[in-house]
């Protein structure tokens, strides 16, 4: 089958959101099937001012059709306009309006969707928010299927998203927790539904489940010193080494990963890390991804920008905690590539969605407050044993629901509920009356 993803932004360089995943399912069912991608210029999700070069691309065995936006986003004005539009009435202009400056906007995806829709016989749409998806959705909805990546947020509630819900003919939700949130929100009328989420799987080099892992205070017996401890000095080969080694950190490690935006909840754990280190002073915080925010200056908070898919993986190894700050989350890869490798689990008791993963598979704590937080943090830094069990309990629940050969099974079931397109070069119907004139020339 042929299959076109359309994604607000797309590359091997966007190490998370709704375009990382995108990117994982894609490459998964290229392996099977003819994919392509059709997407915008913009590598940034600020401006959506146009980096990569227009036309057609191949990553990763995916064929990936970039067309130009028409305008970039001034964020300030944006802003301005979303706080009025969320708490004024309005019209349906007005919502148009607001999509239109929340972008990205572009016009030759969309006119190049509606010309080629027939070629596919599937498009699947990543992301209920952004115009390519609320515009391109109406094109061929019997043949669409959206992955909604919703979570709670004002934008939601906008009169136009009931109109996205309800076209497409297949559904594919992250969690459980999120499906029945759009359920409790919006009338779905889609012919197929599941859910779905995503694969997750690590490299081999980064699989140390037989492995034991070296807790921040053990050194071993083949070191010939004691005084790099914390993984600072242990043979590569053990957990995270590498990374600790090239970072230069000792001691327990926090770590976040992804955008470092107030909106991630990332000021209020600076905040909440800062007063656990005045009181215990015992771990590092580090920060790895893209920097939206300013990063105080601390000798316990690190900032190691943006990283390699492989180095991300060194990273969840070295972490004693992995932090998942957002309030707002659909799915959280970034708690089920730590649950995956080993890594326990501390999140924002706002995120449904997390503290289900949490609690599913008993890989994770959570916290409502700067008090639990600390709390949360010292047990988990200072309890080795309740570590390696979260750790296990974390494996063996991302095996048994995050596997890809189940996860792409679902896709297939989707995708072959949809019914045939109908191609661009299929033969005109002729009438009677011509076909009977042919005939007596003849």
């Amino acid at each position: 089958m042929k299959i076109a993803f359309i994604v607000q932004r797309y590359g091997a360089e966007i190490l998370g959101g709704s375009e990382y995943h995108c990117r994982l399912i894609a490459e998964r069912l290229a392996g099977k099937h003819h994919v392509e991608v059709l997407t915008t210029c913009a590598q940034d999700y600020i401006s959506w001012k146009n980096e990569y070069p227009e036309g057609e691309d191949r990553i990763r065995g995916v064929t990936v059709r970039r067309f130009a936006s028409d305008q970039t986003r001034d964020l300030a004005s944006f802003n301005e306009y979303s706080d009025w539009i969320f708490h004024n009435d309005h019209s349906p202009a007005d919502e148009e309006k607001w999509l239109r400056m929340q972008g990205p906007w572009c016009p030759k995806l969309l006119s190049y969707l509606e010309h080629n829709h027939r070629n596919y016989d599937a498009l699947i749409f990543f992301t209920y928010l952004y115009a390519p998806t609320v515009l391109g959705v109406r094109i061929a909805p019997e043949r669409s299927i959206l992955v909604p990546t919703a979570h709670d947020e004002p934008a939601i509630r906008l009169g136009l998203y009931r109109d996205v819900f309800n076209r497409p003919a297949g559904i594919a939700y992250n969690t459980h927790v999120e499906r029945g949130f759009l359920k409790r929100l919006f009338a779905i009328n889609a012919n197929a539904e599941e859910t779905v989420g995503c694969g997750v799987e690590l490299p081999p080099s980064h699989l140390h489940e037989q492995a034991p892992r070296l807790d921040v205070g053990d050194t071993p017996q083949s070191e010939e010193t004691s005084a790099d401890k914390a993984g600072f000095g242990l043979p590569l080969s053990s957990r995270g080494a590498v990374f600790r080694r090239r970072h230069r950190l000792y001691g327990p490690i926090v770590l976040y990963g992804g955008r470092i935006d107030p909106g991630k909840g990332c000021e209020e754990l600076l905040d909440y890390f800062n007063s656990y280190a005045d009181s215990y002073g015992d771990a590092s915080l580090v920060l790895m991804g893209l920097k939206l925010m300013p990063i105080p200056e601390s000798s316990h908070i690190r900032f190691a920008g943006m990283l390699s898919e492989t180095e991300r993986f060194e990273a969840l190894e070295a972490a004693t905690v992995v932090v998942v700050p957002s309030p707002f989350e659909s799915l959280s890869l970034l708690a089920l590539e730590s649950l995956a490798i080993g890594t326990p689990v501390l999140a924002n008791a706002r995120s449904e969605v997390v503290v289900d993963h949490c609690q599913r598979s008993n890989g994770g704590l959570y916290y409502a407050n700067r008090g639990e937080f600390q709390e949360c943090l010292r047990l988990l830094v200072n309890n080795d044993d309740l570590r390696a069990e979260m750790g296990r309990q974390g494996r063996a629940y991302v095996r048994t629901n995050y596997r890809w050969d189940a996860i792409l099974g679902k896709y297939d079931r989707l995708i072959s509920g949809l019914p045939p397109a109908r191609k661009n070069n299929r033969p005109r119907r002729t009438s009677r009356t011509s076909r009977q004139g042919r005939n007596k020339k003849s």
